[in-house]
């Protein structure tokens, strides 16, 4: 084997491990930050009734707290996770932003799923089976979709920044040898 079919099959190798690094990471992230985001949510309170079920009283601050509550916690993991990713191979930032990106996804999905299963409710089977009215706490849910991409968004925005200062030393540097 040639010295330059080695060195790109080591940083191929290099590269696939960043990947399945971001993949564990943003799992394992996700499953804990999902029991976070179930504890720091505040609960909105449901009325169920037989056959019926509403929120109790006009409460749009419990979902948009939720919402705000999963975002900030994906904002947070992105920036962290990839920071580390990038610590691991600083020298291919696609690498970094691919197993970013995909760390993000695994994670959110995994927080979304930890959290909305933790103290879930059937209310409709409540709602079936109850004579009276019963006051419960709802169970957890994302309203606003677009909180589903904070996380790959904190990501890309740490390789990008990443890429844009390399990009700056490069330019100075350029400059200075001339």
């Amino acid at each position: 084997m040639s010295e330059p079919d080695r060195g790109r099959r080591v940083t191929a190798r290099r590269a696939s491990a960043v990947v399945v690094a971001g993949l564990v990471v943003g799992l394992f992230s996700g499953l804990a930050l999902g029991v976070v985001w179930w504890q720091l949510a505040p609960s909105v309170p449901v009325i169920v009734r037989p056959g019926d079920s509403f929120p109790q009283g006009f409460q749009p601050e419990g979902y948009l707290a939720a919402d705000a509550t999963f975002g900030l916690l994906g904002v947070i993991a992105g920036i962290a996770i990839t920071i580390g990713l990038a610590n691991m191979r600083r020298d291919r930032l696609l690498s970094v932003l691919i197993a970013g990106l995909l760390s993000g996804v695994v994670g959110t999905a995994a927080m979304w799923f930890v959290g909305t299963r933790l103290g879930s409710v059937d209310i409709e089977g409540l709602s079936a089976t109850t004579d009276t009215d019963l006051v419960i706490e709802a169970p957890l849910q994302v309203a606003m979709p677009g909180m589903f991409l904070m996380w790959p968004l904190a990501a890309a925005l740490v390789v990008t920044v990443l890429a844009l200062g390399d990009w700056i030393v490069e330019v100075r540097s350029a400059r200075r040898a001339r």
